[in-house]
């Protein structure tokens, strides 16, 4: 099969295709032309690797699960990886979350400012920077 059939059944951009055979998750043989020729099989694969990328695995991680995936056999060293995976998707939620959060409490201070948050609400009112007057402070000698 044509790159196009392959990326047309796969729902997937000839461009995938390529960058897949780049990073060694698929193979295609050549004809005599040049153009690449893939199994009927590698629909099924692609489809796959597509799984593997949105589930948040990186492409050299689903390289190292691929003889597993390819031999039908798991190992200790497969779940593992998959777990070390799953920690460090679980650490980018926490840490997304938190920023989340954190942008939450602005938006409330933002729609209900208080004087802890709003130094124009304070008491005497917060006044504007000016720079001459900075300077003149600067220039007057303090004396203990």
């Amino acid at each position: 099969m044509r790159i196009g059939d392959i990326a047309r059944q796969a729902g997937v951009s000839a461009r995938a295709l390529r960058y897949y055979e780049e990073q060694g998750l698929l193979t295609s043989e050549r004809s005599p032309t040049g153009q690449r020729i893939y199994p009927a099989s590698a629909v099924e694969r692609v489809r796959l690797i597509q799984l593997l990328l949105t589930a948040g695995l990186p492409s050299r991680t689903i390289l190292a699960l691929m003889p597993y995936i390819d031999t039908g056999h798991g190992s200790p060293e497969a779940v593992e990886l998959m777990a070390a995976e799953r920690e460090r998707i679980s650490a980018a939620i926490a840490g997304l979350t938190a920023a989340r959060d954190t942008l939450d409490r602005m938006i409330d201070i933002a729609h209900h400012p208080t004087s802890e948050h709003c130094p124009a609400l304070r008491e005497p009112p917060w006044t504007a920077y000016h720079a001459d007057a900075a300077t003149t402070a600067a220039a007057v000698p303090v004396t203990a």
